[in-house]
């Protein structure tokens, strides 16, 4: 074991130490970006790395890669999964589907000389990528049949202010991405600065506080219009957000949030400040504070994903922790290559098998529905107050 890997044991085992805790073995299934544009064809990929952009810093690759709007097959085969699996109550395993919902309207932005910026519902941006197929149709009937949750990642998956910025100035990058239906890259424009297009909620002196809680907002309740009920958790993208909008989400219904154990939050001067989480912490706000502890990313390579996530779950297990799995959407795409998707069914397939195996007694349960217990029951934490 490399000291990376022992490093990232020990946090493991810290980071479950403090929160709410149960006797019971919960699963979570915590997957972010369904809905969002990441890479809108192959070509497109190509095209646009010969023009020298740059799609592949870090681990920004396999999204290049791999990472776009899921197609029928998509689903049908992650829905295939996660069916055949069934805990103790007989629940099938299910995935939190933590959903943005709009993209850019590249057309309308484009015919308005860029001087203000427009976004269509997730559904429109669907029917342009699913060749007449009715995508939104299997994501209902993924809810109807208990294997596919969608909770709120945001209204789109994209810093508006900072891209908007980039698209007046007419930067050059950003535009040739924006020829191409693409806006997830890191321009030269914002290198060395620590923003990002992804992170919409990142504040900066060009993003602004008041218009996060606009977005948010709006976001939530085209929501409710497209699933006909309320988000009650919400993933912020890229995790950075001003805690200062938490109040505007529990106003609109949010009632936990995703936060990391050490959360750098931003403000509107780019400084830092380090603030520490535990499972089932409350915000003056009223909003609860939902921690990953698990990772199972097979679409990045290095690793040996579910024996890593396997030994994630017993050191849960082991502190009274539900087991909260972090795995994005773009590990089962295959629009791009199917390859990609096939690899990451068959290690979702492995570790579920392994995790009936070892723990008969699990619980599968969505991300809202352990926010719910959380709220209702079970052990706490001597303290579940953020300190002043």
């Amino acid at each position: 074991m490399n000291l990376a890997e022992k490093r990232r044991k020990i946090f493991g085992h810290l980071k479950n130490i403090a929160g709410w805790s149960t006797d019971r073995k919960i699963i979570i299934i915590d997957s972010d970006d369904w809905g969002s544009i990441r890479m809108p064809s192959r070509a497109a990929y190509e095209r646009l790395l010969q023009k020298g952009l740059n799609l592949n810093g870090g681990d920004g690759q396999r999204y290049s890669l791999y990472d776009t709007i899921a197609s029928t097959d998509d689903l049908e085969l992650l829905y295939d999964s996660l069916y055949k699996f069934k805990d103790k109550n007989n629940i099938p395993a299910v995935l939190t589907a933590n959903s943005v919902v709009a993209n850019p309207d590249f057309e309308k932005i484009k015919n308005a000389d860029f001087q203000n910026y427009y976004y269509e519902p997730v559904t429109n941006t669907m029917k342009k990528y699913s060749k007449g197929k009715d995508v939104f149709r299997l994501w209902k009937e993924g809810i109807s049949d208990n294997v596919f949750k969608p909770q709120f990642h945001g209204r789109e998956h994209l810093n508006v202010s900072l891209w908007m910025n980039a698209l007046i100035k007419k930067d050059k990058e950003t535009m040739l991405a924006f020829n191409e239906g693409l806006w997830a890259f890191m321009p030269e424009l914002y290198a060395g600065k620590g923003l990002e297009y992804e992170a919409a909620f990142q504040l900066s002196g060009i993003s602004k506080l008041e218009k996060h809680k606009e977005i948010i907002k709006d976001g939530l309740k085209l929501f409710n219009d497209l699933f006909g009920y309320n988000a009650l958790y919400f993933v912020p993208p890229n995790g950075r957000i001003s805690n200062k909008l938490n109040a505007v989400c529990f106003d609109n219904g949010i009632r936990f949030r995703s936060v990391s154990t050490v959360q750098y939050e931003y403000n509107l001067n780019d400084k830092t400040k380090k603030k520490y989480h535990w499972l089932g912490q409350s915000d003056k706000s009223g909003i609860k504070y939902i921690v990953r502890n698990c990772v199972f990313e097979p679409s990045r390579p290095g690793r040996d994903w579910v024996d890593s996530c396997l030994s994630d779950i017993k050191i849960a297990f082991k502190y009274g922790k539900p087991a909260i799995i972090s795995s994005h959407r773009v590990n089962y795409i295959g629009v791009h290559d199917v390859k990609n998707r096939d690899n990451g069914l068959k290690q979702l397939n492995e570790l579920l098998t392994y995790v009936l195996k070892y723990w008969p007694d699990v619980e599968f349960m969505s991300s809202d529905k352990l926010g719910e217990l959380i709220e209702n029951g079970g052990r706490k934490a001597e303290s579940n107050k953020i300190p002043s």
